[in-house]
């Protein structure tokens, strides 16, 4: 053969040989479309998830088929942070955005993922909910943000990022009341949780809710088959969960396994196998992931780098990170209550630091009520019909909480003061204190504060500031829910600073250890002239458990008098009269004039707008002085 016919052969047989791997490596560099399906306020109540009661054979076979991640949580309990932290891929708790319903500016370091996908050359859509808790234009970021957003617009040959978001779970679907309704699940057949009274209006919400779920589990069937009709299917990676977990009182909006843990699905087509969390599809996935983690995970499916300042980990792509030891949930102010609550989550335990302990858990929230079988459980238990364990929710919180979360699943029986479990609580603890520090906990500073500090930027900025005294305002908040005794003399000298945070903790301190706290009785006098309003506040409320009802009195008529007070400094206020029941003349006298003056201008208004006015109407029916008609007593 001559050379140059040997050469062509061999130049032939290699092409012949290579082509098919050069194909293979092609395709496999070929970015995924990636599809979210989203639901709103929903627990693991699908039967995939081993839910007897559950009515859900979409979501089962899609679970068969891909793979069902059976340790996922948001990072918050509550629809706005909960989407600020997916978003963006932080901490709502150090983005700055935690509270419920804010509007505080984003940092401009921080960039949400779509913008990023789309600088990857991704179409991305949204349909259509956008709620991520902080100002400015939501709509920009998205090609599309609409009720008509969808994949099918998406230009020829270019991969597509969309989210459908199914409202159909959500709180507000079981508002509406009709205990004549035809439910597809029974009342009578429903298993109630430990925790909830055995009342009419709570087995139908449980069973309407039910049917919710199986109605969810349907749109869901409806997308993925127009997904299969369009031929994309074998190129898109499919995620399903709900943003958080619900919907029944003591479940969205605290931080415990009711309100965190999520159903969380992910279908990964053949073709993308080098993705595949396990073996084989049809599998469950151990892993620890929770929200922060999604937006990391984006961008290793599209193989771009994660930023500095996300602080998740990638669990899917080309960039998988290592699995956390621990998932950090959050708690701050849900619409018009004020709270603070920490968690720590591991494989096995849950540990919840409470920094606002002196409030109850199930606190009268006008959003929440609405719901009948909540309405209920409150007047079961105004009424003493209620058993120890379901009375827990209308109690103060201890400063810990520690539970094992899989022979208590619904977090009924806390071990922080078991000493069998001593070092776990110490380790959870230690953890909870590593964490904050890492992400620059903005709770430290109360929501009063804010625009004192940042102005006009980010909370997210300011705490890593030099103005920021954050070591000092950690360890503060770690003193003043010190378990136990406490030491009233640092909560003095803290009492003295000349930062307000620090003082807002010294407080906190007497506060809460507050059958202690009689000699800090000279100093808080001399405090009432304190002129930020969290610790005014909370110096009143400490005077009045101290007896000094007419300096109490004289502070709180002080904030709520001042008209230049804001809607949430009166509501802190407000929320403070009604966890002690401080009822005198002159406040009832505030109250009623000002529910009457805003009673009109409210009409019309979205609740979160008119918090001040919520809880004034709350007091007045508390104290019988508006109609307040209980839901069910047998």
């Amino acid at each position: 053969m001559k050379t140059g016919s040997l050469q062509f052969t061999l130049v032939i047989f290699f092409v012949y040989c290579t082509l098919p791997l050069l194909t293979k490596a092609q395709e496999q560099n070929v970015k995924p479309n990636i599809l979210w399906i989203t639901s709103e306020d929903n627990s693991p109540f699908l039967g995939c998830y081993g839910d007897e009661f559950a009515k859900t054979p979409t979501l089962d076979k899609l679970a068969s088929e891909g793979f069902r991640y059976i340790r996922a949580f948001a990072n918050s309990p509550v629809c706005s942070p909960a989407r600020n932290t997916i978003i963006t891929g932080v901490y709502a708790a150090s983005n700055g955005n935690e509270q419920m319903r804010s509007a505080y500016p984003k940092s401009e370091s921080v960039i949400p993922y779509p913008e990023l996908l789309r600088k990857a050359g991704y179409y991305c859509t949204n349909n259509v909910k956008t709620d991520y808790n902080y100002g400015g234009d939501w709509n920009s970021m998205w090609d599309e943000c609409s009720t008509k957003a969808h994949w099918k617009n998406a230009p020829e040959g270019k991969p597509f990022f969309a989210i459908f978001n199914l409202m159909t779970t959500h709180e507000s679907q079981i508002f509406p009341y009709n205990p004549d309704d035809k439910l597809r699940h029974k009342p009578e057949d429903v298993v109630l949780p430990p925790h909830h009274p055995d009342t009419k209006e709570m087995r139908h919400d449980w069973a309407q809710y039910y049917d919710k779920i199986e109605d969810m589990d349907v749109q869901v069937g409806e997308l993925l088959n127009e997904l299969e009709e369009s031929g994309l299917a074998e190129n898109t990676i499919v995620f399903y969960y709900s943003d958080h977990g619900g919907v029944l009182a003591r479940s969205k909006r605290y931080i415990f396994e009711t309100g965190t843990w999520v159903p969380f699905i992910v279908k990964i087509p053949e073709k993308y196998k080098q993705y595949f969390p396990a073996d084989k599809p049809g599998t469950s996935v151990d892993r620890n992931i929770s929200f922060v983690d999604l937006a990391p995970t984006l961008l290793s499916l599209v193989n771009e780098p994660k930023p500095g300042y996300m602080q998740g980990q990638a669990f899917l792509g080309t960039a998988i990170e290592p699995e956390p030891e621990y998932i950090h949930m959050t708690r701050s102010r849900m619409d018009e209550r004020v709270d603070m609550s920490r968690a720590v989550r591991d494989k096995k335990y849950r540990y919840i630091r409470n920094y606002m302990p002196y409030r109850i858990y199930l606190q009268h929230l006008a959003y929440l009520f609405q719901a009948r079988s909540a309405q209920s459980w409150e007047d079961y238990y105004l009424a003493g019909k209620c058993n120890d364990l379901q009375s827990l929710a209308f109690h103060i919180k201890p400063v810990e909480e520690l539970y094992d979360t899989e022979n208590d699943p619904n977090e009924l029986y806390n071990l922080a003061n078991d000493p069998a479990f001593k070092n776990v609580l110490e380790r959870m603890r230690k953890e909870n204190y590593r964490w904050m520090a890492e992400i620059r906990d903005v709770a430290l500073i109360p929501e009063t504060q804010y625009t004192a500090r940042a102005g006009e930027g980010s909370m997210y900025d300011y705490m890593r500031s030099e103005a920021c005294p954050f070591d000092v305002l950690l360890e503060a908040a770690e003193l003043a829910t010190l378990p136990g005794h406490g030491d009233i003399d640092k909560y003095i000298e803290l009492l003295k600073n000349e930062d307000s945070a620090l003082r807002y903790w010294g407080v906190s301190g007497l506060l809460i250890h507050i059958e202690n706290a009689k000699k800090a009785l000279p100093e808080l006098r001399n405090a009432v002239k304190e002129t930020e309003t969290s610790n005014a506040v909370l110096i009143a409320e400490t005077l009045s458990h101290l007896g000094e009802i007419d300096l109490a009195e004289s502070i709180y008529l002080r904030i709520l008098k001042d008209k230049n007070k804001t809607i949430l400094e009166r509501n802190f206020v407000l929320n403070s009269t009604d966890a002690i029941n401080f009822k005198t003349p002159e406040i009832e006298k505030w109250i009623k004039q000002y529910y009457e003056s805003k009673k009109e201008e409210t009409k019309g208004f979205a609740v979160f707008a008119t918090y001040d006015f919520s809880m004034c109407k709350t007091l007045l029916e508390k104290w019988g002085i508006l109609e307040r008609t209980s839901v069910s007593l047998y």
